[in-house]
């Protein structure tokens, strides 16, 4: 792996201008980062792409193990093994592209004031768990500015990192001693700021009616969060990051899709070397390319059937099944993928028609129990939401939950074990 990773072409080490690493709001404690650490964590990667699949070769037409296997996953046939496809799974979402965003929670931000989560998604509830026990709770990444993946207990959306290089900079460059003295100095004062704030609430709480003092409650809980947030912070701040197996990732110019390759292989390396146990990567509805011959990618999701805008439209969806398989391969390699889960989707079930109705869905990796094609009910009062999916992977990730979302249980018919 290292080897391919040393040698890649100056066409995929490309320039960028921003960076964001997720570093969300949590409530584990800090003393997790002193545990001694698991030979083999188990991990969670989320992949989204928000114009979904043309369902029509996207989907298999059999179920079971021995299905054929579709167009669309044509090109990660080699890992059929690995991974389970699902059919008729969603949260009964509306909303078009404004649904899309609820894909890894089953909550619409505007709908999301009814639950004690918000719309918070399944990769921060990960982060959540693993607290401090590596550098980096989370890592977003993604093109351009992402489709709107994560989210905090807060309702508080996560930009993604959206620059090859800045995200090997985080990883591996080491910060030099003023560096680490200024962000010492802001985290330190970011904490003075939060115990002024906690003083004055707890003054204005006995003048509170009762619905107030619950508001002021989970504002108080969002306080302590932060708290923990620039606990595992401060722990990191002078522990030296790995040394980096590849060359310095650098600005060039970009080409957007022609980056996935690069940023699948700089995430396997923060999976690898225990930088992030979760990890998520967004594909926006637009993007630039200077290989791939195809109109604008949004235009072509409304496709209306023409089969010129289908043909052209699956040459970018076969594209991003190729650079699934090769994060599948890089991730075999680096002896990481029997312990990742990988989750790869999208919240638009069919972009021609904005509906967010039969999602196409992949698991991958994890040493799960993998069932190839799964039919779910179609049947509206059979349906089996896409929350219960997520709170059965999250129980395999080693939360202790008995419920996400909308779920209505867990997962039954996979054993994720």
């Amino acid at each position: 792996m290292m080897d391919k990773l040393t040698n890649l072409s100056r066409r995929r080490v490309l320039q960028g201008t921003g960076i964001a690493l997720a570093l969300p709001l949590m409530e584990s404690q800090l003393s997790r980062a002193e545990e001694k650490l698991d030979a083999n964590p188990r991990r969670l990667v989320c992949i989204g792409n928000h114009l979904g699949y043309y369902p029509g070769n996207f989907f298999p037409k059999d179920a079971g193990l021995d299905y054929q296997i579709s167009p669309t996953l044509q090109a990660v046939q080699r890992h059929r093994d690995d991974f389970t496809v699902f059919s008729n799974l969603d949260d009964g979402m509306t909303g078009g592209h404004n649904g899309v965003k609820a894909f890894l929670s089953g909550i619409r931000k505007d709908e999301s004031s009814g639950f004690p989560d918000k719309n918070m998604t399944i990769d921060q509830v990960a982060a959540e768990h693993v607290g401090a026990a590596t550098r980096f709770p989370s890592i977003t990444a993604g093109l351009d500015n992402g489709t709107d993946l994560c989210w905090t207990r807060s309702g508080v959306r996560i930009p993604p990192v959206n620059n090859p290089a800045r995200l090997f900079e985080a990883l591996f460059v080491q910060s030099d001693a003023a560096s680490i003295g200024k962000e010492r100095s802001r985290l330190t004062h970011r904490a003075s700021v939060l115990d002024a704030l906690r003083e004055s609430a707890g003054k204005l709480e006995r003048q509170l009616s009762a619905a107030d003092r619950q508001k002021l409650d989970q504002y108080l809980t969002s306080v302590r969060a932060v708290e923990k947030q620039l606990q595992m912070s401060q722990a990191w701040l002078d522990k030296p990051k790995p040394t980096s197996p590849i060359d310095p990732v650098v600005d060039q110019e970009r080409m957007h899709i022609e980056e996935i390759p690069l940023f699948y292989d700089l995430l396997t390396l923060a999976l690898q070397t225990d930088s992030t146990r979760v990890a998520t990567f967004e594909i926006p509805m637009g993007f630039r390319t200077s290989e791939l011959e195809v109109g604008s990618y949004h235009g072509l999701s409304h496709h209306s059937k023409s089969q010129e805008r289908l043909g052209q439209l699956q040459i970018v969806e076969v594209y991003f099944m190729k650079q699934f398989a090769h994060f599948i391969d890089q991730m075999k390699e680096a002896q990481v993928f029997d312990h990742t889960a990988v989750v790869m989707g999208s919240g638009m079930g069919n972009g021609s028609s904005h509906s967010n109705r039969n999602l196409p869905v992949i698991l991958a990796g994890g040493g799960m129990n993998h069932r190839g094609h799964m039919v779910c009910p179609a049947e509206d009062h059979k349906r089996v939401p896409l929350s219960n999916l997520w709170l059965s992977t999250l129980q395999w990730f080693g939360v202790e939950a008995d419920r996400f979302g909308k779920s209505t249980g867990t997962f039954s018919p996979m054993n994720l074990a």
